[in-house]
């Protein structure tokens, strides 16, 4: 049976901006009190029926002259963003449209950018929710739940300051590539994004942003919300947590089909798939939410997409968040492997080169080991839920030549002080954070800090490559030592390189190296200096239009090539294999 489910919509945007509070305006609640420093630390899922919709939206649906077709909205609040990348199914994110909140005060912050970045990785169309209007210089709160009703009542100043932080965000999400307007100024949805100026605090705006809403996803996302009921339910698992009196559960959003009490459900485990049935199913009620429902869960026997649920079952201890649940007939479904596939596509890392990943869930890891790819960090080991001491232990054992790659990034997931300690011992660093491109940012400092301390220590002991051409007309010291003028034509020279001439023959050290005079410690491809070498006679030993190379000894040619190769560009290798040669000495 065809039917028209509830559009997912999620809640994104950077820490503090207001993200809850808009919910709470939306529900009439009070979460955002409730949590940790304000700070929402589990996902919610919230559902805003039609009446409501129609209730609050009222004069403006008339105005738009919208007739609500959707059953409602079912709200995800999430800590960041990391809950829409858990949202997951094949192929993509569950959510069918997001709201990116943003504070009209402090405009774009880290998370909002990655926000942005996942919105755009996964197409998921947007609205911008922009919070906090009510400290706007000057307003002056109205009783209403229409922003545009308000607007139409403050004085000329501060409807210019909006718009002045409106045209703020514009700017800002032109430059991540997104045209965007204030959505009652917008002709065309599908080519600009709406911007929606609201405030939790004062209930101005909700109306705007609940029917933007519901109008976007009934116009542009029909096809996606018609489903049939009475297919097999498909969920995203959230959260797996205790519950007084039920044992382990399972937070999920139904996305698809319909789920009932005594069905057989399949999820993925780390040691493969698990069969169980249902034993009891809970469902918030209606503009109540997952993590502190005012009223208690609603029991219930049968529920369609799309909507949160409690799950109570057996054997639900190992399942892994962000992964798909499927109701099953049995072990030998088809859909089965789906959930193989669905798991060993982000899980299936070789022993290779790369970092250690952990991350909160199979969405955020999956996010997490995408973004690290696109800034080319290599993978090696990947895993859901805490650093264990196994995984430094791991990550210690790699090999000396992949020094860069000892390290472990985690991603909205715990390090316990034991493993923490473990691994300051076995010297593995470890990179904590919420925001991927933080997390990158970091790496990449440690890994830039690591590489010039190597540099230091051990690339600028051996011996230069390099291959350089006698300047004409360049002689200033015949002898003792001689000083004359070069161009380095390949590699680079410093002082106290030795010099061999074209058959390998060795002429002297460089004692100083000057350009315009002035003394200095380098000199690369393309320069031209005057070089001072002992223990050679200009015209006897070296001549104008001769070519000088650089002496690299065996042991310093075999480190070049084994461990130091990517700081030798391809030119220098093949100058170094010539240099061998011509020394006459022999690779392993």
């Amino acid at each position: 049976m065809e039917f028209i489910r509830q559009p997912i919509v999620v809640v994104m945007g950077h820490v503090d901006h207001g993200k809850t509070m808009l919910l709470d305006s939306i529900r009439n609640t009070n979460v955002h009190k409730h949590e940790k420093g304000a700070i929402t630390q589990h996902i919610g899922a919230s559902e805003v029926p039609t009446e409501v919709l129609k209730s609050i939206g009222g004069p403006l649906l008339e105005k738009m002259k919208l007739k609500i077709t959707v059953p409602g909205l079912l709200f995800i609040d999430t800590p960041g963003h990391e809950a829409f990348t858990s949202l997951r199914k094949r192929g993509g994110s569950i959510a069918d449209i997001a709201v990116l909140v943003v504070d009209a005060s402090q405009g774009f912050q880290p998370q909002t950018i990655e926000a942005l970045n996942i919105l755009k990785e996964y197409k998921t169309p947007f609205i911008v929710a922009l919070s906090k209007v009510d400290l706007v210089q000057g307003w002056r709160s109205q009783k209403t739940n229409s922003v545009m009703e308000s607007l139409q009542k403050q004085q000329k100043m501060t409807q210019d300051e909006l718009d002045t932080k409106i045209y703020n965000t514009v700017s800002k999400l032109a430059e991540h590539g997104f045209n965007s307007e204030r959505f009652d100024r917008i002709g065309d949805f599908t080519k600009e994004i709406a911007i929606v100026p609201v405030s939790a605090k004062t209930h101005e705006g909700i109306a705007e942003v609940l029917i933007m809403l519901t109008g976007l996803a009934q116009k542009f996302l029909e096809n996606r919300l018609h489903i049939n009921q009475s297919a097999p339910g498909r969920a995203s698992i959230i959260e797996v947590k205790e519950e007084p009196g039920l044992g382990k559960t399972l937070d999920a959003i139904l996305y698809d089909g319909a789920i009932r009490v005594n069905d057989k459900i399949a999820f993925a485990t780390f040691g493969g798939h698990r069969v169980t049935h249902i034993r009891a199913m809970l469902r918030p009620r209606p503009l109540d939410e997952m993590r502190d429902p005012k009223d208690k869960f609603s029991n219930v026997t049968i529920v369609g997409a799309a909507a949160g649920i409690k799950i109570a079952a057996p054997d639900l201890e190992d399942a892994i968040p962000g992964s798909t649940l499927i109701v099953v007939t049995g072990e030998d479904d088809p859909a089965i492997d789906e959930l193989k596939e669905e798991v060993s596509s982000v899980l299936s890392f070789s022993d290779g080169e790369g970092v250690t990943v952990r991350a909160d869930t199979l969405g955020s890891l999956e996010a997490a080991i995408r973004l690290l790819s696109h800034a080319g960090i290599k993978v090696r080991s990947v895993g859901i839920g805490a650093v264990s001491r196994k995984d430094v232990a791991d990550c210690s054992a790699v090999g000396i030549q992949n020094k860069l790659d000892r390290a472990i990034l985690v991603f909205n997931t715990k390090v316990p002080k034991d493993v923490d300690q473990y691994a300051r011992e076995c010297k593995v660093p470890i990179f904590v954070e919420g925001v991927i491109y933080q997390l990158i940012e970091n790496f990449f400092k440690w890994k830039e800090e690591q590489e010039a301390e190597e540099k230091r220590n051990v690339i600028d002991k051996l011996q230069p490559v390099a291959q350089m051409h006698i300047l004409p007309g360049l002689c200033f010291r015949a002898s003792k030592p001689a000083v004359f003028g070069v161009k380095i034509e390949v590699g680079r020279i410093r002082p106290e390189a030795t010099i061999i001439d074209e058959n390998g023959r060795i002429l002297g050290k460089i004692r100083a190296i000057q350009e315009d005079k002035e003394s200095i410690p380098e000199a690369e491809q393309g320069a031209e200096v005057a070089i001072s070498v002992d223990d050679v006679m200009f015209g006897k030993d070296v001549a104008y239009g001769k070519t000088l190379y650089t002496y690299v000894p065996k042991r310093d040619a075999d480190l070049y090539l084994e461990k130091y190769n990517k700081t030798l560009s391809e030119k220098e290798i093949s100058l170094l294999m010539h240099i061998l040669r011509i020394t006459k000495q022999r690779l392993a």
